[in-house]
């Protein structure tokens, strides 16, 4: 059995998850919650960076970083699945470095917020990082967005889950923009490990 260390929140943790669910690995892998804040959390001694999501192998190897799991579990399930040929592999790559890009400045926003005293808040930082997450919006807005399929590639799977966090941490998004909400909802109904990894609110 694998073993996945991640949290209900996690955009990255939630992208592993659903590629393990479209690929039918989902029942090979073990879930185990991880607080990355507590020293005493064994995830600091199977991952040096202390970070999620970790995947321990059934050999004790251990991979880290989203996108090696994941490449990692198209391979197991026979390669070229949600990770496709080339050329079409490049855009999904170059979609899910957008994402998980958007997900990076979203976390870091919630992060300022969390773990410095409001008097602290660095307004500057704030920005930047609402930046990167508005300029990746918008440019996808403009976009085609990725055909939706019951086995959705990598970059559909990350931009869903990046727009699953930013419900999660700042809903607001929505008012903003009208193809990525009617995107991600249409996601949400024709993949149903999108919904049941949701994190409660």
């Amino acid at each position: 059995m694998l073993v996945l260390r991640s949290s209900p929140a996690s955009p990255f943790g939630r992208k592993v998850k659903i590629a393990a669910s479209v690929l039918g690995l989902r029942d090979r892998i073990e879930i185990v919650a991880t607080d990355t804040l507590n020293p005493e959390d064994s995830i600091r001694s199977q991952n040096p960076l202390g970070k999620i999501p970790t995947l321990i192998l059934e050999d004790g190897d251990v991979l880290y970083d989203s996108r090696v799991i994941v490449e990692y579990l198209d391979y197991m399930a026979g390669g070229n699945r949600i990770l496709p040929p080339a050329p079409a592999r490049f855009e999904a790559l170059k979609l899910q470095a957008l994402a998980d890009g958007i997900s990076d400045a979203a976390l870091l926003r919630v992060y300022e917020g969390r773990f410095r005293p409001p008097e602290k808040h660095e307004a500057k930082w704030v920005d930047h990082q609402t930046g990167k997450v508005d300029r990746g919006l918008g440019s996808l807005e403009k976009c085609p967005l990725p055909t939706i399929t019951v086995l959705p590639d990598i970059g559909a799977i990350a931009l869903a889950c990046a727009l699953g966090y930013l419900d999660l941490r700042a809903p607001d998004w929505r008012k903003s923009y009208s193809a990525l909400p009617a995107w991600v909802d249409a996601f949400e109904r024709a993949v149903p490990s999108f919904g049941e990894t949701r994190a409660p609110a």
